[in-house]
């Protein structure tokens, strides 16, 4: 079977590794498309390498736009691809605008089309990745779902065909690389910081990073944080790094990084003794670590990080962001709502029926 799959993000390319491993050894002919939507180095090429990502089939080399001008550009190529290929399927990941140009593409073209992650609702409409995995839900003929309440959403919505509990294939990526990370990763020394004894924050969203009053806030909280608490170790992305330029923030006390790769990533995450983010993926991830959790949202798809108390939404509020540092313990025990980390084989046994 010839199938494309469409990776664009950081978090993507997370997630199609396991798949990818799979798909090969079951015997698929895999293109793997990158739209160039993440185009650092950091935030890209490092992540195929430690991944054991195969090189990707084409870069598309798009790069950041507005919503319409990116979209529109990954529409073209993807479709010059899919008519060049002929695939059997086109396999499409989470909510970026990668995934909405790939879901689109391939049901013009009647290719049959399948949704790693399928089934997550923040009910934020302010939010562009919200319409984004909507519309790539509802044009799906296979729903790979992370969690029941993925299914329960998508049920809501008369979708019940083609749906599948699969488990989070982020999890399957965890479990194989945490082992390597502890052994390959020397972050904690070359940061000179302490296991346990230091907070981890990341920031990307648009709903904060372009919204002066909530990235001021933010920032305002990991300054205090950092003052009277534990130093703050942030990896920096791109479009933050722009906002803080552009609002002109001023930044002293938190250690501002460059963009890591994610064998680092999950160390910097696993000796943390409390981690604040606004990333779907790094929610999860401390989940699983059993690292205490801020969320800087106002919602989360991930409720079940937040009803096991693992996980605390602070949304951009300063004084409850550092209340909720000084005080987050540890939540309840962790269960298998994400799955059993076996998520990349049931999805390959899936397509390959």
């Amino acid at each position: 079977m010839n199938i494309v799959s469409i990776v664009g993000a950081r978090p993507q390319f997370i997630k199609a590794s396991p798949v990818s491993q799979c798909l090969r050894r079951a015997g698929h002919m895999e293109y793997l498309v990158h739209t160039g939507q993440h185009y650092d180095a950091y935030m890209s090429d490092i992540f195929f390498r430690d991944l054991d990502i195969p090189k990707p089939y084409i870069n598309l080399n798009i790069g950041s736009n507005t919503h319409a001008r990116q979209t529109a550009s990954m529409l073209i190529e993807i479709e010059n691809i899919l008519v060049s290929i002929k695939p059997d399927i086109v396999l499409i990941y989470g909510d970026t605008n990668s995934t909405l140009a790939g879901a689109l593409a391939a049901v013009k073209l009647n290719i049959p089309l399948a949704h790693v992650e399928a089934g997550l609702r923040s009910f934020n409409k302010l939010m562009p990745e919200e319409y984004n995995r909507i519309v790539a839900d509802h044009l799906s003929s296979f729903l790979f779902c992370p969690s029941h309440t993925a299914i329960q959403n998508l049920s809501n919505e008369g979708i019940n065909e083609g749906v599948h509990f699969t488990g989070d294939v982020m999890y399957d990526a965890l479990l194989q690389n945490i082992k390597t990370s502890e052994k390959k990763s020397d972050i904690i020394k070359r940061l000179s910081l302490k296991k346990n004894q230091y907070i981890l924050a990341t920031v990307h969203r648009s709903e904060n990073t372009d919204n002066k009053k909530r990235l001021t806030s933010i920032f305002n909280a990991l300054e205090k944080i950092a003052q009277n608490l534990y130093p703050v170790v942030l990896p920096l992305h791109p479009r933050t790094k722009k906002f803080i330029q552009q609002y002109k923030l001023s930044i002293s006390n938190i250690s501002l990084i460059d963009p890591v790769s994610y064998i680092d990533m999950l160390i910097l995450e696993k000796e943390s003794r409390v981690i604040l983010t606004d990333s779907g993926g790094i929610q999860k991830e401390a989940y699983w670590l059993r690292v205490p959790c801020i969320t800087l949202r106002d919602e989360t798809e991930w409720i079940e990080t937040v009803t096991s108390n693992w996980n605390f939404l602070a949304g951009a509020n300063a004084d409850i962001i550092y209340e909720t540092a000084k005080d987050k313990k540890n939540g309840n025990e962790n269960s298998y709502v994400y799955g059993d980390a076996n998520a990349s084989e049931k999805i390959t046994q899936l397509i390959s029926a």
